[in-house]
């Protein structure tokens, strides 16, 4: 008879973020040491804009959502954050109130460093601070990436650059193409390139008959990268 897997524990899911890869066990216990790991519920809020920010987070499972609400009240999404990700560190690092809004957009399971631990870990592990800083500026290339589409691409060529953006960060190569393991629904797509969610599917339709991509409910496949990029220019 099979055995019952025991369930991760938090030093399990800590050996899965990105900023951790390859340090010492003895640095991962620090880290554990310092950690405590909380489970949130679809939908829940872990911070607002305006918040202190007295906390760093490890996201272990589950997807959250970084975005923000405009004067004339439509969301904008500047991030949708997946397993391995460090996230709410930019204001710590900088000691300013929260700029954005966090989000949980399943249930998640979510690991959480208090302020003051998370200092006293980067000025004894300057390396991991290196780490850190390139995670930053990805992040912020990304972002800015993102601003310029809004301003310079039209609505197709700002969806097939989020498409693109989508294998980089996760996609899987199947006989037929790549398959992407982030499993986005339209609106939050609509809500990271600036449209509606009628434009997204309709977009995503047009996609589909010229043969750029294949749609199984929110699975997509791009078939023909190359005719992706092609729209983005």
């Amino acid at each position: 008879m099979n055995q019952p897997q025991p369930a991760p524990n938090k030093l399990w899911f800590l050996k899965h973020i990105r900023l951790f890869d390859g340090i010492s066990p003895s640095e991962m216990q620090e880290i554990e040491k310092i950690t405590r790991m909380v489970e949130v519920k679809k939908r829940q809020p872990l911070y607002l804009p305006g918040d202190p920010s007295s906390s760093v987070y490890l996201l272990k499972q589950g997807r959250v959502k970084l975005a923000n609400t405009g004067a004339s009240g439509k969301e904008v999404t500047f991030e949708i954050l997946e397993p391995g990700e460090i996230f709410g560190e930019l204001e710590v690092l900088e000691g300013l109130p929260r700029e954005t809004a966090a989000e949980a957009l399943d249930d998640a399971i979510i690991c959480v460093i208090r302020r003051e631990d998370f200092d006293k870990y980067l000025k004894a592990h300057p390396d991991i601070t290196v780490r850190l800083t390139k995670l930053i500026g990805l992040r912020l290339r990304r972002i800015q990436s993102r601003v310029e589409d809004l301003v310079f691409r039209d609505m197709p060529a700002r969806l097939a650059h989020l498409l693109v953006e989508l294998i980089k960060s996760g996609g899987v190569q199947e006989p037929r193409g790549i398959r992407l393991k982030a499993k986005l629904t339209h609106q939050e797509m609509a809500n990271l390139i600036g449209c509606s969610r009628e434009t997204v599917s309709n977009t995503l339709g047009q996609f589909r008959d010229q043969g750029l991509i294949q749609m199984d409910g929110r699975t997509i496949t791009i078939l023909k990268p190359d005719g992706l990029v092609r729209l983005m220019s």
